[in-house]
């Protein structure tokens, strides 16, 4: 005889906090571990419904009056880049693409370091040093791989811009990325998702998961304006016609209780015999 168990894994809540997209907010989010056997079975599950990835942990925006925050993924078959998009691909066709296991390296952390003082000096990671983001880069227990771009036009070689990217059974989900950030002309976080696209579109991978788009934000509002981008509200995906359809605004019922959001939760089953 066959039996169909869940995976049962607990969820919790944070501590509000500083909301690092919009002033004068406060942010929470729902978490649960992930580990074990059924590991890249839950990342595969729960990223379908607006989870992201950091080390061994998944979680969820859920603040107490804002909503603001949506988990965003293009569909590879239906994306058009733009004539500006073209040109962003265009300029960076000299850099070549690596693709490594998922250790951490003295490159990788100085380009990093770069990175968070000149666009996040006052962020969460501000202080991370070597072994934090060590940790970061390596504490995965799901396939991952770090995407590395490199300029060797020159005498010396130099990286200049790296993703940290989860396989998922139906796309790739970039968990966090930098890049050199005095290269502005160069538009480095659009050529990332870009090349990413064309990663999944010749790994047969339907969807290129960004992260969170968050409307009102100018950190994170980019990334509305790539095709065939879809966001996760209330329990599945939709199309983003216009980004300007989408509000920022907070609302004391904008947010269910955390039971109804873990409640409403799909998680996949394994499968035993006795």
């Amino acid at each position: 005889m066959r039996h169909t168990l869940p995976i049962a894994p607990q969820f919790y809540v944070t501590a509000p906090q500083s909301c690092p997209y919009l002033e004068g907010r406060r942010e929470r989010k729902l978490f649960t571990a992930l580990q074990g056997e059924h590991a890249t079975t839950l990342n595969n599950t729960l990223s379908k419904q607006g989870f992201r990835r950091s080390q061994n942990v998944l979680y969820r925006p859920s603040c107490a009056e804002c909503s603001a925050c949506l988990s965003a993924r293009i569909r590879v078959e239906d994306f058009k880049p733009t004539k500006s998009q073209r040109r962003v691909a265009k300029r960076n066709v000299h850099l070549q693409r690596e693709a490594t296991s998922p250790w951490a390296t003295e490159e990788q952390f100085d380009l990093f370091r770069l990175y968070l003082e000149s666009r996040h000096a006052d962020g969460g990671m501000a202080d991370m040093d070597i072994f934090e983001f060590a940790a970061m880069i390596e504490e995965t227990p799901v396939k991952s791989r770090v995407i590395e771009y490199w300029d060797r036009t020159g005498e010396t070689e130099e990286l200049i811009a790296t993703c940290l990217t989860d396989v998922l059974d139906d796309g790739l989900s970039m968990v966090y990325s930098f890049y050199r950030p005095d290269l502005t002309r160069n538009s480095l976080g659009t050529f990332i998702i870009l090349d990413h696209v064309e990663i999944a579109r010749n790994a047969g991978l339907p969807y290129v998961y960004l992260g969170y788009w968050v409307p009102g934000s100018p950190k994170m509002g980019y990334k509305s304006s790539f095709s065939a981008l879809e966001v996760f509200r209330g329990s599945d995906w939709h199309d983003i016609q216009d980004g300007h359809d989408y509000s920022a605004e907070t609302h004391p019922l904008a947010v269910d209780p955390i039971a109804e959001q873990v409640a409403r939760i799909t998680l996949p089953d394994t499968r035993g015999s006795d």
